[in-house]
Order: C-alpha cells, then structure tokens, then sequence
C-alpha cells in the first residue's frame, strides 16, 4: 500500500468502491458535528456518502462503519481510545484554514477538481505559521489551561470570535436557551 491512496475498502470480503475526495469527506465531518442528528444518523450519512454501493449486508454494517472511520483516520488506528478535545471546527475555520492548506499547497485547492482526502490532510498536517496556527495554538494551550504569552493574550484579546469555538445546540436547545434570555431580559 505504500505510496498508494484508497479507494476502495474491504468490507465482509468484498471491496467496495469509496468516494475520496475531501469535499465529500468535510461533508461526513460537517454530519458528524450536527447535534440534530443522533449517533446513527451520522454514521448512515457517513456510510451513504461515502461508499458508492449501498447494498452492504446488514451484518457488514459495523465492519463497514469501522473501516469508513480507518480511512477517515487516514489509516491511524486511534489505541488510546481516549476523544481528543475539540480545538477545530471544520465550518467554523473554513476561512482560515483553506488560506493555510492553499498556502501548504502552493494552489487553490478548492479548484482542483478532485483532491484525495489523505493528500489534503497531508497539506492540513503540514500547516505551520500563520493565522490557522496561532488560533489553533491558543485553543489547545486554553483547553489544557495553560499560560498565553503576551502575544497571545493580546491577539486572543482582538480576536475572540475568531478563537473561541461556538457551542451548537439543537433547534431544542436554542429554544429554550432563547426563551431563557427573553425571560431574562
């Protein structure tokens, strides 16, 4: 497999045919973040998404479900087991994370006509300075409750919407939150 990208996976012995570009792949991520859907509704949106064949037997259903996960691992097995705090937000970055890929790159990548999605989270692996990083930086610094340098604090200070993650809520949720604060004043 080396220097080779997927493009199909096996599943229950047999190989399936997968969709591979990133587009689609943000898509699945976009699902997974959705808080209106519950667990099985993301992994149906990402299994439809992403596996050109529908027709995987029911049985296959978990196997197809972890290998759909291995690839959009990009092949990493995640043995710790332990969810990695949230430092990014797919929709929510959009603006400063493409400028850096682009940057990684050296084109837009967003008019290249298909991008695998290992190739383009190779390019998101090696962003290093600029705008995407700094905020990154001091996400995952406040996450762990570390200590801002000065440079940080000032920037974090002139760029909280830019920083700090946004909550989502179900259409419930915002409801209620909604009626709290009318009731609140």
């Amino acid at each position: 497999m080396i220097g080779r990208l997927p493009s199909a996976l096996e599943v229950g012995g047999k190989l399936y045919k997968i969709r591979t570009d990133f587009r689609e792949i943000l898509t699945i991520m976009l699902a997974f973040a959705d808080p209106e859907l519950d667990e099985r509704e993301k992994y149906a949106v990402m299994l439809t998404i992403l596996y050109e064949d529908h027709d995987i037997p029911a049985e296959d259903v978990p196997e197809a479900i972890e290998r759909a996960i291995w690839f959009l691992d990009c092949g990493q097995t995640n043995e710790d087991k332990k969810p990695p705090r949230k430092v990014m937000d797919w929709e929510q970055d959009e603006s400063i994370l493409f400028p850096s890929i682009n940057k990684v790159a050296g084109k837009e990548v967003r008019a290249v006509e298909h991008m695998h999605w290992w190739t383009f989270m190779g390019y998101f692996m090696e962003i290093e300075d600029g705008t995407f990083s700094t905020v990154l930086s001091i996400r995952q610094k406040r996450s762990r409750g570390k200590k801002l340098e000065k440079w940080e604090q000032e920037f974090y200070r002139n760029n909280r919407a830019l920083c700090d993650l946004k909550t989502r809520y179900t259409a419930e949720e915002q409801a209620e939150i909604d009626e709290w604060n009318k009731l609140l004043g």
